[in-house]
């Protein structure tokens, strides 16, 4: 019965009745993000938190923003962790975690390393690298930002606007106590352009940034992501209804219209929206990641911004993609925390990147 229903809604819908407009749609979703990825395991991260000693709160922006943070303090938390790359192809971001009640780290934190999420994700999202950053001696924490997890909502900035949230809340988070030694940050896809962004708000304050899957250009990024995104194969049959609905509307007009639409109501011209550029006057030390099978924001954004800015080391993955990079914590966290281990305090040299090991089976893998 509820095939033959959408069917019907379908045939109505294509027969001329009233529906939405895609490219109202599509620029209303550029402005804000509208919730929580639904490939997140939300809850079960959750679960996990509420196991493990943590701070958490808000602090207020210059903009009148209230960002949640949530701090994991250094120790030996005992992280068993594995990703599972086919479970993307169910729709759902899956991993295995599991993490104790840490012994505690002797001594101060080697440092602050403040985490970003991608669009549509939360804090929680890196909870993975909170506690693998944690276990390596550093103090970690994750901003929900603007528009996402339990932080306020305001025009988004695709990384302009919120990295001054991201300074005001390390301002605040700092007399605080929460930020010590050596500041870092470490972003994701829409996190990776807010930390270049923040980096050059910051300027001195921050020793290193890494930027795993940032796009260079928003503008060029939507381009480049949606009609990958209605490429997917479709899960259901609503989703094969509303897919096909959608590619007949989102021709490149439409697709125009929407990024027009989106770009006046945030009164920011996203083709301006320039992280090569911001990349090109950060000081502090910059390490580029990204998967070489990236379809969401393809390499060509990695190869650009790593010409905008040739003092930044950049390393390409093979066999990776936009979900699946970031999630390999095996792969890229040796590499990771070496590098944060090895900066210079005076800033007079970059650390050279250890060589990742590429050559990987495609199976779950532990951290």
């Amino acid at each position: 019965m509820r095939r033959a229903l959408l069917i019907l809604c379908a045939c109505l819908l294509l027969a001329g009745f009233a529906w939405p407009d895609a490219a109202d749609m599509l620029g209303k979703r550029l402005v804000a993000p509208g919730g929580v990825s639904p490939i997140l395991p939300t809850t079960r991260i959750e679960a996990s938190i509420a196991r493990l000693p943590h701070r958490q709160g808000w602090v207020s922006t210059s903009a009148g923003v209230k960002l949640f943070w949530r701090a994991f303090d250094p120790g030996a938390y005992r992280l068993d962790y594995a990703y599972r790359p086919d479970g993307t192809q169910a729709g759902r971001m899956q991993f295995d975690l599991d993490a104790a009640a840490p012994v505690r780290y002797p001594g101060a934190p080697r440092g602050t390393v403040v985490l970003l999420h991608g669009w549509m994700m939360d804090g929680g999202s890196l909870l993975p690298w909170s506690l693998q950053l944690a276990q390596a001696g550093y103090r970690t924490i994750t901003l929900d930002l603007r528009n996402h997890g339990r932080s306020g909502a305001a025009p988004s900035g695709y990384g302009q606007r919120e990295a001054r949230d991201v300074a005001d809340a390390i301002t605040a988070l700092r007399e605080r106590g929460e930020v010590v030694g050596p500041l870092h940050l470490m972003g994701v896809s829409y996190g990776s352009a807010t930390a270049i962004f923040s980096a050059r708000e910051l300027g001195a304050e921050v020793d290193n940034v890494i930027a795993i899957e940032s796009f260079d250009n928003a503008g060029g990024a939507i381009r480049d992501m949606v009609p990958h995104m209605l490429a997917k194969p479709p899960e259901s049959m609503s989703q094969r209804i509303s897919h096909r609905l959608l590619r007949m509307q989102l021709d490149d007009g439409a697709l125009e219209r929407a990024i027009a639409s989106a770009s006046d109501t945030l009164q920011l011209r996203l083709d301006r929206v320039d992280v090569g550029a911001a990349l090109a006057q950060v000081p502090s030390c910059v390490l580029l990641l990204h998967g070489r099978e990236d379809q969401h924001v393809p390499v060509a954004h990695g190869r650009a911004l790593a010409a905008a800015a040739p003092r930044a080391h950049y390393i390409e993955v093979a066999g990776e993609d936009h979900i699946s990079l970031p999630m390999r914590l095996d792969l890229l966290a040796p590499t990771v925390i070496d590098w944060l281990d090895n900066a210079d305090p005076a800033r007079k040299f970059c650390p050279s990147p250890l060589a990742l090991a590429l050559a990987q089976p495609r199976q779950a893998r532990h951290a």
